[in-house]
């Protein structure tokens, strides 16, 4: 159902409750939404992004309730497809409609849509678009997270459309936030899936975002924030340099040597009062790793030895560690193997991009025997020492 926001600003997305995956790759818990509003302003119309093509027919239904027989503008602050991509059929629907965006975007809609060039009205940082006692300015935000997005505000009803920023994927029932703990939550997981690999700019958007009057921030993903002023303060400390008394103890184990190590590593941090979170990549929820990364200073993979390297699923753990660039202080590495292999090879170089200080790993043969135990000993203690003289 339409919902209107303010005075002729309404918002007309569409809900996924049921999508499982986003990217075919990210687990959508509470699936998500892709939202889309239309503003209409006394002489133009605009429609704020568009949604999912799989969900198209909502937002025809929605543009249907409302009685709109027009759009003049389609405003488009990213081109990726959950977004953009029923912008050809908005077009075919409203042909005398032009798709309003930066160059960048532009240049991408055509690769990914094969929009024509002459449907576009091109904008800079800082341009307005008249739509008669509404009008919409334009804040080139690039890299949260594609190298293409911008802002949206509405400046006589102060709403800040965001798209990607500051969004969470979340298939609600009530469109403002109600639960702030629960779309923290959200949120948090959005960030470090989407945004954490681009921290530094999304910690100089805020910025620009605090800096505009604003009552209302709209994102596509998630629900609305009236009251935003908590999902600021998370970004703030999200996209901060600072790191908590954390590890992240990613592990799997084939025959049980491994695990034993990683029981026995876990006790002898907790006994130092390191707070330990482990996840079984077998089983683990990718998204909540995830989370787990923003705030951990630092990360230890497990892993046995499958032939000559480690086991492709702490390959995976490793390239995603690299992938969403956590400011993770150290990283670490235990396990064990059969008859030999170069599992601490594979593991460093995966991960030598990272601006992380790379701790003497513990690599056994077979079952961890007393030695074994006391490298793990000393591993814990080391970190417990660096953990302690954190800012």
């Amino acid at each position: 159902m339409a919902e209107q926001i303010k005075n002729n600003v309404f918002y007309v997305g569409a809900k996924d409750p049921d999508r499982e995956l986003f990217d075919e790759l990210i687990p959508l818990p509470d699936g998500t939404t892709y939202n889309s509003y239309l503003v209409k302003g006394s002489e133009k119309v605009a429609l704020i992004d568009t949604v999912d093509p799989s969900k198209v027919d909502e937002l025809w239904a929605h543009l249907e309730q409302l009685n709109v027989n027009n759009i003049d503008y389609i405003i488009a602050n990213h081109a990726e497809q959950d977004h953009s991509g029923s912008i050809p059929q908005v077009l075919e629907k409203f042909p005398r409609a032009v798709v309003v965006t930066n160059e960048k975007c532009k240049g991408m809609l055509i690769d990914l849509l094969h929009i024509a060039d002459d449907k576009f009205l091109v904008v800079e940082d800082g341009s307005s678009l008249y739509l008669g006692d509404k009008n919409l300015e334009f804040i080139i935000a690039p890299w949260v997270h594609w190298p293409e997005t911008m802002f949206t505000y509405l400046k006589e009803d102060k709403i800040l459309f965001t798209c990607d920023y500051l969004g969470s994927h979340f298939s609600f029932e009530n469109l403002y936030v109600e639960d702030q703990e629960a779309t923290y939550r959200n949120a948090k997981r959005y960030y470090a899936e989407i945004m954490m690999p681009f921290a530094n700019l999304a910690k100089k958007h805020l910025d620009k975002v605090q800096g505009l009057d604003i009552e209302i921030i709209a994102p596509s993903h998630g629900q609305v924030y009236k009251d935003y002023g908590f999902i600021l303060d998370a970004y703030k400390d999200w996209t901060s340099d600072g790191v908590k008394n954390e590890v992240v103890l990613a592990y799997v184990s084939m025959h049980g040597s491994t695990k034993e190590m990683v029981d026995y590593f876990k006790s002898a941090l907790e006994a130092k009062k390191v707070k330990v979170k482990t996840f079984n990549l077998t089983h683990t929820d990718t998204g909540e790793l995830a989370m787990a990364l923003v705030d951990a200073a630092t990360v230890v993979l497990a892993t046995p030895t499958v032939l000559s390297g480690p086991h492709p699923a702490a390959v995976y753990a490793a390239y995603l560690v690299k992938a969403l660039r956590p400011k993770t202080r150290y990283l670490g590495l235990i396990g064990s193997y059969g008859w030999g292999g170069k599992t601490v090879e594979v593991i460093s170089d995966l991960v030598s991009t990272l601006k992380a200080e790379i701790l003497e790993p513990v690599i056994v043969k077979g079952l961890p025997d007393q030695q074994a135990l006391a490298g793990l000993d000393k591993l814990a203690a080391g970190i417990a020492e660096k953990h302690s003289q954190l800012d």
